[in-house]
């Protein structure tokens, strides 16, 4: 059950209750593609950076190590050792990253595995089925992320396409959250908008799939190539015709000032590989802008990755040290600037929430924006 507990304008503080736990919202979910946040981040460091929810890929946990194997061995949570909410997606965004690999028809999607090259077949009923197995606490349906450049006839027929799909996930979800050996039969199931950069395709299609009554609803097929201007436009034309009173997803989104901008548009859960991706790479997120730990200037710096910052890095270690680590390509040192990274999300959400709680989440949004954009403009 979703709550929504404060609007300021169309930003919404909210709620959602979960078999595992609460989920405060605004959220961002951390990235965690085959059970792993990327940069040899435990589970027992997410919890002292303060994730509400990690995210896991269905498709590589289907490729690797296999649905029927976490099923075998307790279902992901217990997998992973997590005891807070996991949401896992569909596959369908490898129907449009693995586009040389697939071939999609009515009944689904023929891959060839990006692993050693073997025939998979997913479709709406084993996408649902693979997610029942890993036991998520939610799971997205499946759909077809065209890409951002696609003409309107090839849009508007996947999106139709997506919408039968949509109901052939409902379906099976209630059929399996009915089964006696269904590990977490409380799933939740989120349904995904799709429609390119195509403003009265998306309308039509978020009216649509609205009908069905799901537990959440994700803005998908955005941040694939399309500017940001152009992101922004379509969410101030979609999310309007969503349920305020459910949870709205924006899929694979991004940087900070994405999110400060999404949220003032009605989002309220995220997910995005950046902080993780970035880390890995020396590059750091901070209230000033974003750093390249890899700089000359760093070298001889006892200074914290951020001052104030509460992070695992920032209370101990020196950005002198965190560069020298990753110059001697030391694992250690990307393992502490996605903690970092991640930590800056988690805790850029807090104050989202608490903004939106005081009444003044647009003076909160520019002020944070000024601030990591000053750093960008005396570069």
């Amino acid at each position: 059950m979703y709550e929504l507990l404060k609007r300021d304008g169309l930003a919404k503080r909210g709620r959602l209750h979960t078999v595992h736990g609460v989920v405060e919202t605004p959220v961002f979910m951390n990235v965690g593609t085959s059970a792993a946040i990327k940069g040899a981040v435990s589970t027992t460091d997410l919890q002292e950076i303060k994730t509400q929810v990690e995210l896991s890929n269905t498709y590589h946990l289907h490729v690797r190590p296999g649905d029927e194997v976490v099923k075998k061995l307790g279902g992901l949570h217990k997998f992973m050792v997590w005891n807070k909410p996991i949401l896992t997606d569909s596959g369908g965004f490898q129907v449009f990253s693995l586009a040389g690999l697939r071939r999609i028809k009515e009944e689904g999607v023929y891959f060839n595995s990006h692993v050693d090259g073997r025939k998979i077949f997913m479709g709406p009923e084993e996408s649902m089925r693979i997610q029942s197995n890993l036991a998520s606490t939610i799971a997205m349906a499946f759909d077809e992320c065209p890409s951002s450049v696609a003409d309107r006839d090839y849009m508007e027929r996947s999106v139709d396409r997506t919408t039968r799909w949509l109901v052939r996930c409902k379906k099976e979800m209630e059929r399996l959250n009915g089964l006696s050996d269904t590990i977490n039969r409380n799933q939740l199931l989120f349904g995904i908008n799709q429609g390119g950069i195509y403003e009265d395709i998306r309308i039509r299609h978020a009216q649509e799939i609205t009908k069905l009554n799901l537990d959440g609803y994700a803005v998908g097929g955005l941040a694939v190539g399309e500017s940001h201007e152009e992101m922004y436009r379509i969410l101030d034309a979609v999310v309007p015709f969503l349920p305020t009173e459910k949870p709205t997803y924006l899929m694979g989104v991004g940087t900070p000032a994405n999110i400060l901008e999404a949220v003032d548009r009605g989002v309220d859960f995220f997910d995005c590989v950046y902080p993780s991706r970035n880390g890995r790479h020396g590059h750091v997120y901070t209230n000033q802008g974003k750093l390249n730990l890899f700089n000359a200037k760093y070298e001889l710096d006892e200074g914290p990755i951020e001052e104030g910052c509460q992070c695992p890095a920032c209370r101990i270690y020196s950005r002198a040290y965190i560069r020298h680590l990753l110059k001697a390509k030391e694992m250690l040192g990307m393992r502490l600037c996605v903690l970092h990274n991640l930590y800056f999300y988690n805790t850029m959400m807090e104050e989202i929430r608490k903004a939106i709680e005081e009444g003044n989440y647009k003076e909160y949004k520019s002020r944070k924006l000024d601030g990591m954009m000053k750093s960008i403009k005396k570069v």
